[in-house]
C-alpha cells in the first residue's frame, strides 16, 4: 500500500480515527472539526435563544430599543445557515473521504486476505472470522470513526449544557450525572451481547445466503425445474433465516426494554429538574429567556443521555469486538509470496519431480490422506493419476501447487525440496485447470488472458481458441472475442458448461507455464467427451509435460504413465495396455467402467 499498511497487531479504538487520518487527512481533520463545531452550537444556542427572548421582552416592555434585536436575530439565522450548508458540505466530505478509504483500506483487507494459508479457506471458523472481517470492511471502518465521533460530540454536549446547568441549579446537574453512570455500564453490555448474537447470527446467514443462490441463481436454474426442489431447499433456507433472525430479535428486544425503561427514567427526573427550574424563574435569579433555553436543552439532554448515549455506547462496544476480529484476522498466518507475479528462472529447465515417503493431513484433523507416497515424474512426459475419489489426487495437486507445506517427507523439483521454491516460481512452474474452474464474467479474450498475465498476446490467444476447437463459438458471438460472457452485461453471452469447460483449458493453454495440470475440470462431461477433450490437450501439449487426474479411466489411456493412487499411496504405475495385463487395481476399475467408452 502507498499510504498506510494494516499488520500484526493489536487494534484499538483510536485505530478507527488514526486509519482514516492517515488515509486521508484533510478529509478526516473536516470531519472532526465539523463534529466539534456541531457539539459547541448546542450550548451557544442556550445563550443566544435566551439573550433574544430577553432582548425580546424587554423591547416589548419599552426597556430596550428595537434595534437591540438585531444582534441575537442574526446570530440565530447564523446557526440556522450553518446547519443548512453544513449539511451539504459534510456529505460532499463523506464521499471523498469513503472513495480514498475505500480505494486503500480495502485493498489492504484484500490482499491480506490474497496472502492468506490456504488451510484457513477450508477451515470452517477461520472461514467465518475472514467473512466477518471482510464482509463490509468500508462500512464497518467508517461506522467505528463516525461512531467514536458521535461519542465526542455527545460529550461535549452534554458537559457544556450540564455545566450551564449548574451554574443555575447545581444539583440538578449531579443527578443527571448519577443517571447517566448505569446507563453507560448498561449500554456497554447491551453492545456485547448485541455483537455476541450477531456472530452466531452470521454463521446462520452464511448458509442462508448459499441457499439463496441457490434458489434464485442462474447456475442453478435447470436442476431447479427439473428436480423440482425449491420448496426443499426453500424450506431449509427458511430454517436458516429465522434461526439469525431470533438471535438478532432476542438481543433486539432486550435492548429495547432496557432503553425504554431507562428512558422513562430519565425523562421523569427531567421534568423534576424543570419544575425545579421555575424556583428560580420565580424569584428572578434566572430570567425567562435562560429559563426556556434550559428548559430546551434539558429535554434535548434527556434524548441524548437516554437514547443517543446507548446508542453510540452499544455501537460502540460492537465496533469494539470488530477491532477483535481485525487483530484476529490479521494474525493468520500467510503465504510468503502469496501476491507475487509468476516467475522462472531462464536458466530454469524442468527435469523431474519426486516424491519421497509423503505423508499429508489436513490441518485440524487427524487421518491421514497421503501415506507415504512415493513417485517420480519426468519431463515432457503425460502422467495420469487415477483412482476413486477421496483418494488423495487432489491433495498432490494442492502440495505441487504450494498450497500446503507442512507434509512429512520430501517433494523434489530437480533435486531440491519444493519449499525451497518461491510462490512466484512455483506459479511459474505449474498451471491448473480445477474440477471447479472459475467462470470470469467478462470479454472471452480476457477469459483467456487471465492465463498469463504476464504478457498480451492476441495471437496466442487466438491459437488456444483454435486448439481447444471454439472457432464455432468466437463466430457465433456478437463481438467475437470481446463479447462479454454471462448475463450481467445488456450484450452478455452465457455459455454451455461445455463451452465454460474449454475456455479454462484454454486459459491454460495460454499460459507459459512448464507443468499443466487437469484436476478433473471436465468431470461434468459424458466419459467419452472427456476422453476426447483430454486426448486434444494432450496433442497440443507436446513438448510439455501434463498431469492429467480424473476417477474415470478412458483419459488415462493416452498417458505416457498412469499412477494408481489408493490409500494415500501409490498402487501401481505404467501404461494402459500394461495395468490391464497386471490385472490389478486399475484393471478392475477400467472393467467396471468398460461399458462407458462402448
Amino acid at each position: 500500500m502507498d499510504k498506510i499498511i494494516l499488520k500484526n497487531k493489536t487494534y484499538k479504538l483510536i485505530d478507527f480515527i488514526k486509519i482514516p487520518f492517515v488515509i486521508c487527512p484533510f478529509y478526516t481533520l473536516a470531519e472532526i472539526i465539523n463534529k466539534v463545531l456541531q457539539a459547541l452550537i448546542s450550548p451557544i444556542q442556550v445563550l443566544i435563544i435566551a439573550n433574544f427572548i430577553d432582548t425580546a421582552i424587554d423591547i416589548f416592555n419599552g426597556q430596550a430599543e428595537k434595534i437591540s434585536i438585531y444582534l441575537p436575530l442574526s446570530l440565530l439565522m447564523l446557526i440556522v445557515a450553518y446547519s443548512y450548508l453544513n449539511e451539504h458540505l459534510i456529505n460532499f466530505v463523506n464521499l471523498k473521504l469513503r472513495m480514498r478509504i475505500t480505494t486503500i483500506y480495502k485493498k489492504a483487507i484484500i490482499e491480506k486476505r490474497a496472502k492468506l494459508q490456504y488451510q484457513h479457506i477450508e477451515n470452517n471458523d477461520t472461514w467465518d472470522l475472514i467473512s466477518r472481517t471482510c464482509g463490509d470492511p468500508v462500512e464497518r471502518l467508517i461506522e467505528g470513526f463516525v461512531n467514536l465521533l458521535n461519542i465526542s460530540n455527545i460529550v461535549i454536549r452534554v458537559v457544556s449544557i450540564l455545566f450551564i446547568l449548574m451554574t443555575q441549579v447545581l444539583w440538578a446537574g449531579v443527578v443527571i450525572i448519577a443517571i447517566s453512570v448505569p446507563l453507560f455500564f448498561l449500554s456497554i453490555k447491551a453492545g456485547k451481547d448485541a455483537y455476541e448474537a450477531s456472530k452466531e447470527a452470521e454463521k446462520h446467514k452464511r448458509r442462508a445466503s448459499y441457499l439463496n443462490n441457490v434458489l434464485l441463481g442462474r447456475d442453478s436454474v435447470e436442476e431447479r425445474t427439473l428436480f423440482n426442489y425449491t420448496d426443499g431447499v426453500s424450506n431449509k433456507w427458511y430454517e436458516k433465516y429465522e434461526a439469525a433472525r431470533k438471535i438478532v430479535l432476542k438481543v433486539d428486544l432486550k435492548y429495547y426494554v432496557k432503553m425504554k425503561g431507562s428512558s422513562i427514567i430519565t425523562l421523569f427526573i427531567s421534568l423534576c429538574i424543570i419544575a425545579v427550574l421555575l424556583i428560580p424563574l420565580s424569584n428572578g435569579r434566572i430570567t425567562i429567556g435562560m429559563f426556556i433555553g434550559l428548559v430546551n436543552k434539558t429535554l434535548e439532554l434527556v434524548h441524548a443521555m437516554s437514547w443517543e448515549l446507548m446508542e453510540v455506547m452499544n455501537k460502540l462496544v460492537k465496533n469494539k469486538e470488530f477491532l477483535r476480529d481485525l487483530t484476529a484476522f490479521f494474525g493468520l498466518s500467510e503465504t510468503e509470496g502469496a501476491l507475487d507475479l509468476p516467475c522462472v528462472t531462464k536458466d530454469f529447465k524442468f527435469e523431474n519431480i519426486e516424491f519421497k515417503n509423503v505423508y499429508f493431513k489436513y490441518p485440524g484433523t487427524e487421518n491421514y490422506i497421503l501415506k507415504g507416497l512415493s513417485m517420480l515424474l519426468q519431463k515432457n512426459l503425460h502422467y495420469a493419476f487415477v483412482g476413486i475419489n477421496g483418494a488423495g489426487k487432489t491433495t498432490i495437486t494442492k502440495l505441487l501447487t504450494g498450497m500446503y507445506d507442512n507434509f512429512e517427507g520430501e517433494i523434489l523439483i530437480n533435486g531440491k525440496s519444493i519449499r525451497n521454491y518461491s510462490q512466484a516460481e512455483l506459479k511459474g512452474i505449474f498451471s491448473v485447470v480445477h474440477q471447479d474452474f472459475a467462470k470470469y464474467y467478462i470479454t472471452l479474450k480476457d477469459n483467456i488472458a487471465l492465463g498469463d498475465i504476464l504478457k498480451f498476446d492476441k495471437q496466442s490467444i487466438y491459437e488456444a481458441i483454435s486448439l481447444m476447437d471454439l472457432d464455432n463459438l468466437i463466430d457465433s458471438l456478437p463481438d467475437g472475442i470481446n463479447t462479454y460472457l454471462g448475463k450481467i452485461t445488456e450484450n452478455g453471452v452465457d455459455l454451455s458448461g461445455g463451452q465454460w469447460q474449454r475456455i479454462a483449458i484454454a486459459r491454460n493453454l495460454y499460459s507459459s507455464s512448464l507443468i499443466r495440470i487437469l484436476d478433473e475440470p471436465t468431470a461434468a462431461l459424458d466419459p467419452v467427451a472427456e476422453s476426447n477433450i483430454y486426448e486434444m490437450f494432450s496433442k497440443v501439449s507436446n513438448g510439455k509435460s501434463t498431469i492429467f487426474i480424473t476417477h474415470r479411466l478412458g483419459a488415462a489411456r493416452i498417458a505416457d504413465e498412469i499412477i494408481v493412487i489408493d490409500g494415500g499411496k501409490v498402487k501401481e504405475k505404467g501404461r494402459h495396455e500394461n495395468l490391464l495385463e497386471k490385472g490389478g487395481v486399475y484393471a478392475q476399475m477400467f472393467e467396471s467402467q468398460r461399458s462407458w467408452y462402448q
